[in-house]
């Protein structure tokens, strides 16, 4: 899209979250095992395609690119939306896309658009560690279907999920299965997490009927999956991040002690202009790592993109939450105020994908091997 439609976009979108997932909202549904509305989901996904905003016409999306989508992770941030959108639109639609599998595509692209299939990706193992640096499942064959055993936990909206794409070893190497809600062997606990809006579940699986999707080994696929997955996670930080700045702009505005406002004492001016500078160099890594997944021409690799985005993105979200609780003084301690939804979404979501040392170290050996320019 151009920057009008962008624009265009993120305002439409922004409405809709408003509209649909007001604080009271978040409120409600975290409460839920589900965690989130059926029915907004729905409209969110067939009103505003949201979840096929970056899947090709040919498998029932929009056609968009993986900057669209960065503009509505953006907005899903800063509404904490409680949508499975990061589940199907990040994880799930783009390792499809990815693996390549055009009969896969078909039968579960669609579903994925228009928000009456649920899927979601298995993206560590037990003790959170990515994959495919670990593979926590193995594939075998009983009676000529592909069986998987194996244990898992951090699935983003696993519980709930009507398809789950299960990385597994192989003869060939690291294989993707589609594992179905219903099938046999197959067991999703919730998980108790620090954050209640973005739920999440274990996985067991004991011999479990899955389908392979794709072909060969998937090393490769899932990797770049993962690179865009932490790309619009990056956009979502952002977003969140930088409504906890304006919010914390407008407290100090209206916060009156020594008969002044406390914006206008300079430490706290200080602290808000230091954290600006934050939130826009993160802007600019999310941005340009949402470019990178585009494939737009100029942008740098995306493994590298991915690196950078999530471990800088990460740590912004951290610190401006912490600095929203601090600012706002005792009632940023409350658990009426939403300032501890965001910073417990901060943290969770600094681990969810590889905490940020992970990704340093890709981006060192990433550097190391490059070839030198000459």
């Amino acid at each position: 899209m151009a920057g009008d439609d962008l624009t265009l976009l993120r305002q439409t979108v922004r409405s809709a979250f408003t509209e649909l997932s007001p604080a009271a909202v978040v409120r409600q549904q975290m409460a839920t095992l589900r965690g989130w509305d059926n029915q907004v989901w729905s409209r969110l996904c067939t009103e505003l395609g949201l979840a096929g905003l970056a899947v090709p016409e040919e498998y029932g999306g929009s056609g968009g690119s993986a900057v669209d989508l960065g503009v509505v992770f953006e907005e899903a941030g800063r509404a904490l939306l409680t949508a499975p959108l990061f589940a199907n639109a990040a994880l799930a639609a783009p390792l499809l896309l990815a693996l390549d599998d055009e009969q896969a595509n078909h039968r579960y692209l669609p579903g994925i658009s228009d928000g009456s299939l649920v899927a979601t990706v298995v993206t560590a193992d037990a003790a959170g560690v990515s994959i495919p640096e670990v593979v926590p499942f193995s594939a075998s064959e009983r009676g000529g279907i592909p069986v998987l055993t194996g244990y898992a936990s951090f699935v983003v909206d696993g519980v709930f999920a009507d398809l789950i794409l299960v990385p597994a070893r192989t003869a060939e190497g690291l294989g993707v299965f589609a594992v179905e809600a219903e099938a046999a062997g197959l067991r999703v606990p919730p998980l108790v997490t620090l954050d209640e809006t973005r739920k999440q579940g274990q996985l067991f699986l004991d011999e479990t009927p899955a389908r392979r999707v794709g072909e060969g080994d998937a090393t490769a696929a899932f990797r770049r999956a993962l690179d865009i997955a932490r790309v619009l996670l990056a956009n979502e930080q952002v977003g969140a991040a930088a409504y906890c700045l304006e919010a914390t702009v407008e407290y100090a505005k209206t916060r009156i002690q020594f008969g002044r406002p406390i914006g206008s004492f300079q430490a706290v001016k200080q602290k808000v202009a230091e954290q600006l500078i934050l939130v826009e160099s993160a802007r600019s890594a999310a941005m340009t790592g949402a470019e990178s997944a585009a494939g737009l021409p100029g942008a740098p690799d995306l493994t590298i993109a991915a690196a950078v985005a999530q471990s800088y993105c990460s740590e912004v979200f951290v610190t401006v939450t912490a600095e929203m609780i601090q600012l706002h003084g005792g009632i940023g301690f409350t658990w009426e105020h939403e300032a501890h939804l965001y910073y417990k979404r901060a943290w969770t979501s600094r681990e969810l994908l590889g905490a940020p040392a992970q990704h340093l170290e890709t981006l060192a050996r990433t550097l190391t091997d490059a070839p030198v320019a000459h």
